[in-house]
């Protein structure tokens, strides 16, 4: 009689699952209702207990249900990853703006009147001249480019990793096989790819705004006029100027900003659960933050000449930009560069080959906070806001 309850029990659960998961089963979605069966049917023929089976399939039944996410739940754990990488984005560019504001100066700085000379030099100048605000100037645009870059980004590399994963094991014939340091490169390179060519033109209007100091003509008073500006003057194509170089620089960088940070994770985890078999092997955010560093450090020295040549590209067609490179008002040359080869060429051949790394020393300086901050803030903000999935799985 206590078995026939049970039975009459299971199928009462095996039926509300069927009902409840109905359309997801009809999508071919629901595979955890038929491993769910699978498993009944196993437990039916043991010799376990009337109480233990039900305590059993219980179980078994709240782990499928939970594998099953309707598309409204995707929608929002998609949303959800895509606040992650824009609050990340946000909170370490803020971080690090005084020193990105420098960089740009350095880099379009007019050679023969140079008025930055180094990083303590151009931070105490520029407090001298221009206050606290000088520091954040840009800041606002920038902010608006790099939070929706780096939300696309993240969130890029997320998706293109998976799928990279797929073709690999697919291919490998390993459903094991994880991710190699060069296919995570892949990876990241498609993801700045497409979060670079989606914000570029905030990044055109950014870089102008940058540039402006006290002493040079204030042309540009905010970020939609700056664009307007542009368009109107210099043809609407011109918000891209600078977009190869952009594109071109952005696949090591990105790419190995992912890579060395992901790999080095794993690295450090295997060794963890090697050495310490007893303990956790989970890394601690310090531990996280020195990965980024070493991450940003390796990408940036990469491609940081190809940074240099698209801040002067985008210098080229604005009338006063000698003017406000050397922020005197005297130096009415205009800047003339007739593409990214020709960008290359006359920078070295006039200042040499230390002119693209100009500003190096400052960008350095932010890279190791930036991007450790924006790797452990993405994580973190997964953690609180309950996304599941995350960079290394």
């Amino acid at each position: 009689m206590r078995n026939d309850e049970t039975e009459a029990t299971v199928s009462r659960i095996q039926q509300d699952r069927v009902q409840h998961h109905g359309e997801s089963a009809r999508d071919g979605a629901s595979y955890g209702d038929i491993a769910f069966l699978q498993r009944s049917s196993v437990y039916l023929s043991g010799e376990e207990s009337a109480a233990s089976k039900l305590a059993t399939l219980a179980e078994e039944a709240k782990l499928a249900t939970s594998e099953v996410q309707p598309p409204r739940n995707k929608a929002i754990a998609v949303c959800k990853s895509l606040i992650a990488g824009g609050v990340a984005g946000g909170v370490s560019r803020t971080a690090v703006a005084p020193l990105e504001r420098l960089k740009i100066l350095l880099q379009v700085q007019n050679p023969l009147k140079p008025k930055y000379n180094g990083t303590i030099q151009g931070l105490k100048y520029i407090w001298a001249s221009e206050g606290l605000a000088g520091f954040f100037k840009g800041n606002g645009t920038n902010c608006a480019r790099i939070v929706p870059n780096s939300a696309v980004k993240f969130y890029s590399y997320e998706q293109a990793s998976s799928a990279i994963l797929w073709l690999y094991r697919r291919q490998s014939g390993k459903e094991d096989a994880e991710l190699t340091p060069l296919l995570r490169l892949g990876a990241g390179a498609c993801a700045g790819i497409i979060a670079m060519s989606a914000t570029y033109p905030m990044d055109m209007v950014r870089g102008r705004l940058t540039v402006q100091t006290e002493d040079s003509p204030m042309r540009y008073r905010g970020m939609f006029h700056a664009a307007s500006t542009i368009m109107k003057e210099e043809g609407p194509l011109a918000v891209y100027k600078g977009w190869l170089p952009s594109v071109i620089g952005v696949i090591p960088y990105v790419g190995l900003n992912f890579a060395v940070y992901e790999s080095l994770k794993d690295w450090l985890i295997k060794r963890n659960m090697v050495n310490k078999p007893d303990d956790s092997a989970e890394l601690s955010v310090l531990t996280k933050l020195g990965c980024g560093a070493v991450a940003g450090t390796v990408g940036q020295t990469v491609a940081y000449p190809l940074d240099v040549i698209r801040r002067r590209m985008q210098m080229v067609g604005w009338r006063d930009a000698s003017s406000v490179i050397t922020a005197d008002g005297q130096a009415k040359t205009p800047v003339q560069y007739a593409g990214m080869v020709d960008t290359f060429r006359k920078t070295v051949q006039n200042e040499g080959f230390r002119a693209l790394y100009k500003g190096l020393i400052p960008n350095s300086v932010k890279v190791v906070p930036s991007i450790a901050l924006a790797f452990v803030t993405y994580e973190v903000m997964k953690d609180l806001l309950g996304v599941e999935f995350r960079i290394s799985d």
